[in-house]
């Protein structure tokens, strides 16, 4: 076990309101520039973006790859506390086809990351944790489907997500955001039933 590991089995001392808003808007304004930039993204940049110092950056993230990897575990919590959200708020099929959206997204800002993650994330159980996550919501949003008779029988949540990895790729390599959502509209074609 790294030492992040066991830091994130103890809980995290909750940080004061001035705190956690200046964190959350590092974390938001790191992401937009990781995703833009990749991890040559200027730190000083990011805390400029955020309404920080440098040195509030550096005291919350003492090292790029620590901002990084706290950039990265936000955005697949984020990703997977929409499903319930987007479930509640759309029918089924909305709801899967904004979360696939959504999870393009989040396969571009990670690309853009991916030189740095290769270093950070070097464990394949957190790798294995974040598809166990991922998966979780994809179930989520296939249970509202089965749950109005809308979904194909057998339909695995870990193929969708393998699908989806496969749509991110082919749409990262052509340059091609458009490319994604019709073939996003493809596999929905292949889970919907109605």
């Amino acid at each position: 076990m790294t030492g992040r590991e066991g830091d994130e089995a103890r809980p995290r001392r909750a940080l004061r309101a001035d705190a956690q808003r200046n964190e959350d808007r590092l974390l938001e304004a790191a992401a937009v520039a990781f995703a833009r930039e990749g991890a040559g993204a200027s730190v000083k940049d990011i805390a400029r973006a955020a309404g920080v110092g440098v040195g509030t950056l550096y005291r919350r993230f003492p090292s790029k790859e620590l901002l990084i990897e706290a950039v990265y575990r936000q955005e697949v919590r984020r990703l997977c506390e929409a499903a319930p959200h987007l479930t509640a708020a759309q029918p089924p099929a909305d709801a899967l086809r904004s979360w696939m959206e959504r999870f393009i997204d989040f396969m571009a800002a990670k690309q853009g990351m991916a030189d740095a993650l290769a270093v950070v994330l070097t464990d394949d159980s957190e790798k294995l944790h974040t598809r166990a996550l991922l998966a979780d919501a994809i179930t989520h949003l296939l249970t509202a489907l089965e749950d109005r008779s809308a979904a194909r029988p057998g339909v695995a949540a870990q193929d969708v997500l393998m699908a989806l990895g496969g749509i991110s790729l082919m749409a990262a390599s052509e340059e091609r955001r458009d490319l994604a959502t019709r073939l996003i509209d493809l596999l929905l074609h292949g889970i919907v039933t109605n």
